[in-house]
């Protein structure tokens, strides 16, 4: 007889098993410290597989967020374990000399791995520590979580940030909410830190490498999100008719989960648009090539919005799709997330009405002087400290090692 197990029941045995092995680890594990003190005439003694700082990252997507804190911890000589979900991790093709670095799986391989951690700080920016298959190893004293978007902390699912004891923020104004979370939930208070954003240094200091754009073709990026909330496939020819029409350069750069979601979707629009000279498809692995190349963007609530107002202070529309907050922090936040505030504020929300005219839409948001300071205002509330953020990270990373290994002696 077969037995089915659907993926939350797994989820949850896994936890469960895991849960049972750790701690029945970890209290062998004392046991023989406390022998090993014993037979040492009372000197302590400590765990050779004991780290002081360990950073985890869940693939090369990642990256750019890990990038300026390992080589500001290198400058500083400061040892340091790098776990990846990725073999192919860009980590692995640059010289380290106090960074190691280790591939340790994907998904439940790596958690299992890092449930038997045992270290000073752990730093990632995977939520739900404690909540799903990532446990609290009870050998790490510190956990620290890095966000990796200028976007509201509310933004992961339920009880994304609560079991973290160190959050490592972009901007000032993503503080209040996690307030406000712990005291209805009346959970520990965390550490707050706004040290910048690390990925967005990173894409900085690439365009400037990046060919100068075009001032012949005024070109529209198109940048959804996936799903059958995203601009292709709500919208898909009526849209693109339109922009198609209005005689401008158009380029399509479709979400990468959109080729596995709404791979019927692309085909479809691709054999409809294959011989329409002024309409490109991306599906580069980078994006900063088309951001360079647009004088204007057009997506829903994709995270890129940000990423391109901010890098190239160039203004974009937006579609508002019915977002449902049931899953999500902000859910149990009354006042709106920033994110939605300002997007009203910073880029014109476009309605399928607007198709007709889109050129005179296109044309005026791109000449708002309005718009333009909006998106200054915006940038200095999410972007703290440009190009200072590895440092300002690695500056929390030792102090916190150091205040550590102060307790445990």
């Amino acid at each position: 007889m077969l037995f089915y197990i659907d993926p939350g029941t797994g989820s949850m045995l896994f936890s469960i098993v895991i849960g049972l092995v750790t701690a029945l680890y970890f209290l062998g594990k004392a046991a023989i410290i406390k022998l090993k003190f014993v037979f040492s005439g009372g000197k302590a003694t400590h765990s050779k597989n004991h780290y002081p700082l360990v950073i985890y990252s869940e693939g090369t997507r990642y990256w750019n967020v890990f990038k300026p804190v390992l080589e500001a911890l290198e400058k500083r000589n400061f040892d340091t374990i790098f776990y990846t979900s990725s073999e192919d991790d860009p980590f692995f093709s640059s010289e380290w000399k106090h960074i190691t670095g280790e591939f340790i799986g994907e998904g439940n391989k790596a958690f299992t791995r890092l449930n038997f951690l045992e270290a000073d700080v752990c730093l990632m920016t995977t939520p739900g520590l404690d909540v799903y298959q990532l446990k609290r190893s009870k050998g790490v004293a510190h956990y620290a979580h890095i966000l990796h978007a200028v976007d509201d902390a509310t933004g992961y699912r339920l009880f994304g940030l609560d079991y973290y004891d160190s959050v490592l923020l972009s901007g000032e104004y993503q503080k209040a909410h996690i307030r406000v979370l712990e005291e209805q939930r009346k959970i520990k208070e965390k550490e707050l830190v706004v040290v910048g954003c690390p990925y967005l240094d990173v894409l900085q200091e690439k365009i400037a490498d990046l060919p100068k754009k075009s001032e012949v073709d005024f070109t529209v990026l198109v940048a959804p999100s996936w799903g059958p909330s995203g601009i292709l496939s709500r919208y898909g020819t009526a849209l693109l008719d339109a922009l198609v029409q209005t005689g401008f350069h158009i380029i399509v750069r479709p979400h990468p989960q959109s080729k596995q979601s709404e791979k019927d979707v692309l085909d479809r629009l691709e054999a409809t648009y294959r011989d329409t000279p002024n309409l490109e498809w991306d599906y580069s692995a980078e994006n900063l090539t088309s951001l360079s190349r647009s004088d204007i963007m057009i997506s829903d609530f994709s995270g890129v919005i940000f990423d391109y107002t901010f890098l190239f202070d160039r203004p974009f529309l937006y579609v508002n799709s019915e977002f449902d907050a049931s899953p999500y922090d902000s859910y149990d936040i009354e006042e709106e997330p920033w994110k939605f505030r300002v997007l009203p504020e910073i880029g014109i929300e476009l309605k399928q009405e607007d198709f007709a005219g889109i050129r005179e839409v296109l044309l005026s948001a791109t000449n708002s002087s309005i718009l333009q300071e909006k998106r200054k205002i915006a940038r200095d509330t999410a972007w703290h400290h440009r190009e200072e953020s590895g440092e300002r990270v690695a500056d929390f990373l030792c102090k916190t090692v150091e205040t550590m290994r102060e307790g445990r002696a």
